[in-house]
């Protein structure tokens, strides 16, 4: 006769739904500074705790952009000349890996090499080097396909993706920073402005709230803007250092792989 423990069949459920996944906690803050060797910042918004990874950037390498995938506690780095890709684990505090993108070889190494990822299938944005499209690729560097962005003249300055609507946000300059919402096909759903200078290096949206986050152009904060532009509230930022690239997502409380 053979018994069986009822007990650790839910769990053993809980473990093998949830192998792969990330549960979502408390919105964090992430910065990475332009600088060689800077570490990567992890600001908690409610306790004001502020944690340190390293980037593993060499002396002798520029980092162009930031995001941070909330499915794999990941952080991906973008290198000069722009096709380059660091993948840092936040937990391991080590190098998942690297690759390249052939697609974004020409970019340019001053702007424009923001990142933006979608969580739920892992798909990475950059903008293109010339158009006014962005470069899709997966969380490997694997090319999925280039997105024209309906009513773009130029490639947009920074990117975001709201998750909760599943849209891309480019950020474009002007006599006003401008944000446009595009579907997955690359329409235009809407579009405004930032009533505050920004420095078209980063944007970060938080889909829950529905508030983007971009650096400020005249004063070392990032400012969290509503979803129609409106300034609501900034985040200090050290004085005399340059702007940093950022992007915000939610901590994992749990991440099996």
């Amino acid at each position: 006769m053979t018994t069986r423990n009822h007990r650790a069949v839910p769990a053993l459920l809980v473990l093998l739904l949830c192998a792969g996944c990330a549960t979502p906690g408390p919105l964090h803050v992430y910065t990475a500074a332009p600088t060689p060797s800077a570490p990567l910042r992890d600001l908690d918004p409610d306790t004001a705790a502020v944690g340190e990874v390293p980037s593993f950037v060499a002396a002798d390498e520029s980092l162009l952009g930031f995001a941070y995938d909330p499915f794999t506690d990941h952080f991906f780095l973008r290198l000069a000349p722009g096709d380059r890709f660091r993948v840092v684990d936040r937990p391991a505090r080590a190098i998942k890996r690297d690759f390249t993108v052939p697609a974004l070889a020409l970019a340019p190494t001053t702007a424009g090499g923001d990142l933006a990822i979608r969580p739920v299938d892992g798909h990475v944005f950059a903008a293109h080097p010339t158009q006014p499209a962005v470069i899709e690729f997966n969380r490997f560097g694997q090319l999925i396909r280039t997105l024209p962005l309906a009513t773009l003249t130029a490639p947009p300055s920074a990117l975001a993706f709201d998750t909760a609507r599943d849209r891309l946000l480019a950020l474009s300059g002007g006599d006003l920073a401008r944000i446009t919402v595009h579907d997955r096909s690359g329409q235009r759903l809407a579009a405004f402005a930032l009533d505050r200078a920004v420095t078209l290096t980063a944007l970060a949206y938080d889909s829950a709230q529905r508030e983007f986050y971009a650096p400020l152009a005249r004063e070392p904060a990032v400012g969290i803007f509503s979803d129609q532009g409106l300034l609501l509230r900034t985040l200090p930022l050290p004085p005399a250092a340059p702007p940093p690239f950022l992007d915000v997502g939610p901590r994992s409380f749990l991440r099996l792989f």
